[in-house]
């Protein structure tokens, strides 16, 4: 794990990206590659049929019994 708020990752202009605002957060947001991957997300003719890239689709298929008729 790397503290962003440390001087020395401040001051290295090859790893001092992960101080900016955007990288806030992600594993909360789903975007590291576990996050990914959980919600079903990937590239190429595999996750062409992944239903749902949302949060919002990712807990509504998980939170919903489907029952055989």
């Amino acid at each position: 794990i790397v503290d962003p708020s440390h001087k020395a990752i401040r001051r290295d202009p090859k790893i001092n990206w992960i101080v900016n605002a955007v990288h806030k957060h992600r594993e909360m947001r789903g975007l590291t590659s576990a996050g990914r991957s959980s919600r079903g997300l990937g590239k190429g003719h595999r996750y062409s049929q992944t239903k749902g890239g949302s949060r919002r689709a990712a807990w509504l298929r998980r939170n919903t019994l489907q029952l055989r008729r």
